[in-house]
């Protein structure tokens, strides 16, 4: 069994992105981007999130601006908000916290985010473009997994890769993505009969369902790649959505929870806000890769 290390991996993405910050921007006197990120009400957990997207931009060398909304704020108040954003040249891309307070409309919330700024590629219209693989920024949990997989050198070709979780925002993402890579996929769900048999034949499992110590040893293929989306507060601490302590021996790879696939979120939203920079300045740096999915000068060679 090897983990699967999300935080050196994030480690060295930034530190790819910081230093192109150093010599082409700071060097150079250049503005340097500048990520917004808006938060409405005071979710302890979306907090620590915030928090640690701050500190993300701070180590990376880019400009952070936080909107604070109150838990009561309006649908028109979050709406405006996003919308003078959109207008402000200084802000290189749009982060909307999730969740929301149940009172607003996420999807047309998220929709009103300029394509050219939403970083986490989450609007119809960059969605659009990640399903039909011709993509510059994805969603920063999807292509986080992609790129981990890829810095740890596991084939995705022709391989059988089973994502448990049906979400926009992970599991229909990274299922396109993985195929896009050559792998032959199955998506599973809460209305899947026979889970088990589906997952025992997967040489990748990602699983993404929000369900403490979900995934047992019994549901996995001797040799599998484990990849750990979750995130479950316990009385025992944060665990994920695979039984880690049963389940590592019997992978040749696994994601832990906390720093496995967490950190990667961060690093990929890094470096979307940096390629969504680029773009809208035309600097050449993303346009020679604007078919290829989040700019892969970054994490080519970053061991």
């Amino acid at each position: 069994m090897s983990i699967l290390d999300g935080k050196l991996v994030s480690r060295a993405i930034k530190d790819k992105i910081a230093d192109r910050i150093n010599e082409q921007y700071v060097s150079n006197d250049v503005t340097v981007p500048t990520l917004a990120c808006v938060m409405v009400g005071d979710n302890p957990a979306s907090k620590i999130y915030v928090g640690n997207k701050e500190k993300a931009c701070k180590y990376v060398g880019f400009n952070s601006v936080i909107k604070y909304l109150p838990d009561n704020a309006t649908q028109r108040e979050v709406a405006e908000t996003l919308i003078a954003l959109n207008e402000d040249k200084n802000v290189s891309g749009i982060l909307l916290q999730l969740p929301l307070p149940k009172h607003l409309d996420e999807t047309a919330l998220i929709n009103l985010i300029s394509p050219s700024k939403d970083v986490d590629s989450l609007t119809v219209t960059n969605l659009g473009k990640v399903f039909a693989g011709q993509y510059a920024v994805a969603p920063c949990t999807a292509i986080g997994i992609i790129d981990m997989l890829k810095y740890y050198h596991v084939g995705m070709h022709g391989k059988h890769a089973v994502v448990v979780g049906r979400s926009l925002l992970v599991g229909k993402t990274v299922a396109t993505l993985l195929e896009q890579h050559d792998a032959t996929v199955t998506i599973c769900h809460s209305k899947t009969t026979n889970l088990a048999e589906v997952t025992k034949n997967a040489d990748i499992l990602v699983v993404a369902v929000g369900k403490p110590n979900f995934i047992t040893k019994d549901m996995v293929k001797e040799g599998a790649v484990v990849i750990d989306v979750g995130i479950n507060r316990t009385d025992k601490g944060l665990v994920g959505d695979v039984d880690f302590e049963h389940v590592k021996d019997k992978a040749s790879f696994i994601t832990p929870v906390p720093g496995g696939v967490g950190p990667m979120t961060i690093a990929e939203l890094m470096k979307n806000t940096l390629v969504l920079h680029e773009m809208s300045h035309n600097m050449h740096f993303t346009q020679e890769n604007s078919k290829k999915h989040n700019v892969r000068t970054l994490t080519k060679n970053i061991k």
